[in-house]
């Protein structure tokens, strides 16, 4: 008896030890869960974290149109909601990256039996609330085999606590903008932007399939690393595979879309890149200063990089676009010719200085150049920074035609950019003080300077209007006022003349008499003198210190009549726009309001006004300007392309642009000396647009008037923005006439002569 119990007794010890062991490995797995949940693993996200996941969220530049202008970030991170993503991404992810997802609670336990009894081999068992979790509060780089295991069992507390906190569309949400699709795609949103140049929301099915087949590893998936297509296109076509196994999609659809190639359209979205990136930095500088004087609540300063702030900008993303583009356009072809009349030029790019001067010049250039303030900053001798820039070195140089790559000296380097013309362009709504275009150079990427605020250049006959304006507001002139067409000379002492000054006209272009209007258009500057000379310059500085015109280093002398004084493109359509607005100054400006990451409105902005003019003398300002398009200077807008094929500007395609406009223009050229800087600021009733062309240095420019003038150099740029802009009716810009004062009292309508504007249509033809 004894015998036969002995082995039974043995039996029941060893069920006895399986049941203890296995027990004790059930509670130790629930100990160490417990561990973990208390924080003895490592930390863990408490419930506030859960809450509000601390993210890196891209602050967003939009335009008044409500198109991305452009973002800051650390990461490039844009949220998006669950109803903002697609149907078909959804079902891509699920049906490929967790396939029980809506009916697990966190964790997958057929998957994880799976991929334990078949150690992986037939697929992972984290779920998306795991992936969503490592993401988020675990640390996928520490390495070792139990560092793994203790990272996983925290992926597990923190995805079922995930499961507790948020709905299965808000796991998918917060998912999908986490993800790291790389190239500074973080998040969906970034992804289908910079990977096919769109909105989540308009992705077609291939493409959700193409980016979710890169959850699995953006490196090896990569749609647009050449070496690894083929692979991308592979995953893409396993996506579909699961979708259908899903019941997602029908077989022939699978099939059809498997046969598509990729098919990106990649858009890198660098701070450096895009559209309107002159006024991405504008907008940059506003925010400093706007975040120094407005903290949070809690004290702490906002963050551009981090906190996911919504910038409202009055900029029109199409006006933007046709505004880039006309200045592509004419500064392409422009510096074509440029470089032509420069290839017998021995000082090239410079003019009308010495070897020494030019060596002034590039010396400047160096000490201001970054290489030299980083060294300095280093505590390098000057010398030994000064030697580097006689060192080749491989670098990428800007050209018309595309980068090149090439060895040259950074000194050298800083003669050939002195070679290019630069622009400064600005559009804005004289009525509301909108800037509509911002264009401050020609490449931001490799000339940071900033030509619409930053720079100030001397600004040459458009400043003649604000001496005319003045002369008909405090005076009552008449733009049929006429005046006698020879020298005149202010004596010495009078209006801060240190000695006789008689300024010259344009060729030498004497006799006759010209009215106001005729004077203005043809830029005559015997006339101009003698207005001033009539006002005194201190009262058109007051005038112009009205109009928003910085004036603390313009001097009242009789010589700013001819433009003498440096002022920026922003200050000078400013400006010009409250002769359009019937007197009213209102300040432009750029940043309509600003908004955190939930929506609450953090920055408003104020509308600044003030009557400067009388909406008459205001009125009889726009009609002299008419003159300038109508028979000045500016009427080459009124040509049509049979015109202007017979110039030799057109053959050499610089700025025979057809425009044939036959609206209202109330414009100015400018030209400055040695024809440095050419300008055309032109307005209709409610859109006023300013353009600066020049080299960065005076010494740069074109050896004769033909093209060094403003007619020659802005003018086409701001005629094809124009004709681009009335094309888009949506626009809803104005060709109608400026509005009359119902008590005009002065006399506008002078009746002049036909043989008068056929004198001065002969001499537009010369200069043209």
């Amino acid at each position: 008896m004894s015998k036969t119990s002995s082995p039974k007794k043995g039996f029941r010890k060893y069920i006895l030890g399986f049941w203890i062991l296995f027990f004790i490995g059930i509670l130790s797995i629930v100990f160490i869960f417990l561990l973990a949940s208390w924080g003895a693993l490592g930390p863990m996200p408490t419930f506030e974290e859960l809450e509000n996941p601390e993210t890196n969220l891209a602050t967003e530049v939009i335009s008044a149109d409500g198109q991305t202008l452009g973002k800051y970030f650390k990461e490039n991170r844009t949220p998006i909601n669950y109803e903002d993503l697609p149907d078909h991404l959804v079902n891509a992810l699920v049906a490929t990256e967790d396939e029980r997802f809506y009916s697990h609670s966190g964790i997958d336990a057929r998957g994880t039996l799976r991929a334990a009894i078949y150690l992986g081999e037939k697929g992972g068992a984290s779920t998306i609330t795991q992936q969503l979790s490592k993401l988020l509060f675990t640390d996928p780089n520490k390495s070792g085999t139990f560092n793994r295991i203790i990272q996983k069992v925290k992926e597990w507390v923190i995805a079922i606590r995930l499961e507790e906190q948020y709905t299965k569309n808000e796991i998918i949400t917060m998912y999908l903008n986490k993800f790291d699709f790389l190239y500074q795609a973080v998040g969906i949103r970034s992804a289908s932007r910079i990977y096919f140049s769109k909105e989540p929301i308009d992705l077609t099915l291939e493409e959700s399939a193409t980016l979710v087949a890169m959850l699995k590893n953006p490196i090896l998936y990569n749609p647009v690393k050449d070496q690894f297509k083929n692979n991308s296109k592979q995953r893409r076509n396993q996506v579909l595979r699961q979708m259908e196994k899903n019941e997602f999609i029908t077989t022939s659809v699978k099939d059809s879309l498997q046969k598509l190639p990729l098919g990106t359209n990649f858009s890198p979205e660098q701070h450096d890149d895009g559209i309107a990136t002159y006024f991405r930095a504008y907008v940059q500088e506003f925010m400093k200063d706007w975040i120094d004087d407005n903290p949070k609540p809690d004290g702490s300063s906002f963050s551009m990089y981090r906190d996911g702030l919504k910038i409202y900008t009055t900029v029109d993303f199409k006006m933007q676009t046709y505004a880039e583009t006309a200045v592509e356009k004419h500064l392409k072809k422009l510096q074509k010719e440029f470089n032509r009349q420069n290839e017998n030029n021995t000082t090239a790019p410079f003019r009308d200085i010495d070897a020494s001067e030019i060596e002034k010049i590039l010396q400047k250039g160096m000490k201001n150049s970054d290489r030299f303030k980083t060294m300095k900053r280093r505590g390098i001798a000057e010398d030994s920074i000064m030697a580097t820039f006689n060192r080749k070195r491989e670098m990428r140089l800007f050209s018309w035609e595309g980068p090149i790559d090439t060895l040259m000296t950074p000194k050298d380097s800083i003669r050939y950019y002195k070679s290019f013309l630069n622009t400064g362009m600005m559009s804005m709504t004289p009525q509301t003080g909108e800037i509509k275009a911002w264009v401050g150079g020609v490449n931001y990427k490799f000339f940071k300077y900033e030509h619409v605020k930053q720079a100030k250049r001397q600004v040459g006959s458009t400043f003649k209007p604000f001496v005319y304006a003045t002369a008909i507001d405090q005076l009552h002139l008449s733009p049929c006022d006429q005046y006698p067409n020879t020298p005149f000379t202010i004596p010495k002492g009078r209006h801060g003349v240190t000695e006789d000054w008689t300024p010259s006209n344009s060729g030498d272009d004497y006799g006759g008499v010209k009215t106001l209007k005729q004077a203005l258009a043809e830029s005559i500057n015997t006339i101009t003198a003698r207005v001033i000379n009539k006002t005194g310059p201190e009262s058109v500085i007051s005038l112009i210190d009205k109009l928003g015109i910085d004036t603390s280093r313009i001097d009242p002398v009789a010589a700013i009549a001819l433009g003498t004084a440096d002022i920026s493109v922003y200050d000078m359509v400013s400006a010009y726009s409250t002769f359009a607005n019937k007197g009213v100054y209102v300040k432009p400006y750029a940043i309509q309001r600003i908004e955190d990451k939930n929506g609450t409105i953090l920055y408003q902005h104020q509308p600044q006004s003030r009557d400067v003019l009388s909406e008459e003398s205001a009125f009889v300002t726009i009609k002299l300007l008419e003159g300038v398009t109508e028979f000045g200077s500016g009427r080459r807008l009124r040509l049509d392309s049979e015109y202007a094929k017979n110039t030799e500007a057109y053959k050499r395609a610089v700025t025979g642009y057809p425009y044939a406009f036959e609206n209202p223009i109330a414009g100015k050229t400018g030209t400055t000396q040695n024809q440095s800087d050419g300008w055309f600021i032109g307005m209709v009733p409610n859109l006023a647009t300013g353009v600066w062309v020049g080299g960065e240095d005076r010494s740069v420019h074109f050896p004769t008037i033909a093209y060094g003038q403003g007619a020659t150099l802005a003018l086409p740029i701001w005629g094809m923005y124009m004709k681009d802009v009335y094309a888009d009716e949506s626009l809803n810009v104005s060709k109608e006439e400026f509005e009359k004062p119902d008590d005009l009292s002065i006399q506008i309508d002078c009746d002049e002569s036909s043989e008068e504007e056929e004198d001065a249509n002969s001499k537009f033809k010369i200069d043209f």
